[in-house]
């Protein structure tokens, strides 16, 4: 086992206060960097992959990844490693290089000289391990069999796995299609994680998203960033400041029992006690409910499997935009006077 892979389940996870403003920020995500020790877990000059959560293309802060965090991430590392690419894969309802552009991810490879890849338009590599739990089967994006990444997800809530954090971030590293192993979520995080072993997870918790997240939530001001090489207790102590139990966490027990991390991290900087702010759970919503009663009927087949699923998709992107024209733009209104908002070019 890989030096990297010991220190996981011990790393502590650094919680550092911010505010804001820019400048407050990148020093923020630079300070619980070297807190955390992440050359612990990167490798000297290594080509990096840097993954933010662009999950999602409508403009709601704490929904998807704002560039200020990720910016801290690439002005930390970049002295220490060999070639910085940012990284996101499309979803059936979402275009990854839109959501890049709106959210100000372009900006900053323009600024930085950094790629951005589109994993969903590049070569996959066949990986295959009849060990894995689940996909014992898999294409895995070629660039992340030849970088080492850091994950950069978001405080928020999830309709399926409670919260949704560092270790579900990978679940964009899937193809396209990949919704199809939702009734195995638990499962395939595991293996995902395990194929793709991040390196070190940096949590933008500058805004969070409670209620109905991933997408359709309400954001939170936080003003935190949290930073660690323990993947599992990232999402453990994030969880807790949220006012879940980790240990009811599926996914996240599942991990720990597959040395990815920890439930109960020693945790530096700011204490979860002096933090905690309860998020409003999430619930399935009509997207959500639908997609159960589907796959649980005789015929998931012909609405997953075949092109019925495409009209499936179509009223789904309906659905979305007009709950953002009727519901998602009085939230964007709300925030608008936070400070952070002016990261989003809308």
């Amino acid at each position: 086992m890989s030096q990297w892979m010991v220190k996981r389940n011990s790393a502590p996870v650094v919680i550092q206060k911010t505010r804001p403003q820019k400048q407050a920020v990148l020093e923020a995500v630079s300070q619980v960097m070297e807190q955390a020790n992440w050359r612990d877990f990167i490798s000297h000059g290594a080509d990096i992959s840097v993954k933010p959560n662009l999950g999602w293309d409508k403009v709601i802060p704490g929904a998807i990844s704002a560039p200020w965090v990720v910016e801290g991430v690439i002005i930390t590392i970049r002295d220490y490693v060999g070639n910085i690419s940012i990284v996101e894969s499309n979803q059936v309802v979402c275009n990854a290089d839109y959501a890049m552009r709106i959210a100000g991810i372009a900006d900053i490879c323009k600024r930085h000289n950094i790629p951005w890849v589109n994993m969903s338009k590049g070569d996959y590599v066949d990986y295959k391990d009849r060990d894995r739990l689940f996909i014992k089967n898999v294409k895995i994006p070629s660039i992340l069999t030849r970088t080492e990444l850091i994950t950069v997800p978001l405080m928020k809530t999830h309709n399926k796995t409670t919260i949704t954090g560092a270790i579900k971030n990978q679940w964009g590293c899937l193809q396209e299609l990949r919704h199809n192993f939702h009734p195995e979520l638990t499962r395939v995080l595991v293996d995902i994680n395990c194929i793709i072993q991040p390196r070190f997870a940096v949590m933008d918790a500058t805004v969070g998203l409670e209620g109905n997240g991933p997408k359709s939530g309400i954001p939170k001001e936080m003003n935190l960033v949290l930073a660690s090489g323990n993947l599992v207790g990232i999402d453990a102590t994030a969880a807790r400041i949220m006012g879940f139990d980790p240990n009811q966490i599926d996914h996240l027990q599942k991990c720990a029992e597959h040395s990815l991390g920890s439930l109960n991290p020693p945790v530096l900087g700011q204490q979860v006690d002096e933090i905690q702010s309860m998020f409003i759970p999430a619930k399935h919503n009509l997207v959500s409910v639908s997609e159960i009663l589907l796959r649980n009927s005789f015929l998931s087949k012909l609405f997953f499997q075949t092109p019925v699923f495409n009209g499936l998709t179509w009223s789904t992107r309906r659905y979305y935009d007009l709950w953002d024209l009727f519901i998602g733009r009085k939230i964007r209104k709300s925030i608008q006077s936070s400070g952070y908002f002016e990261q989003f070019r809308i």
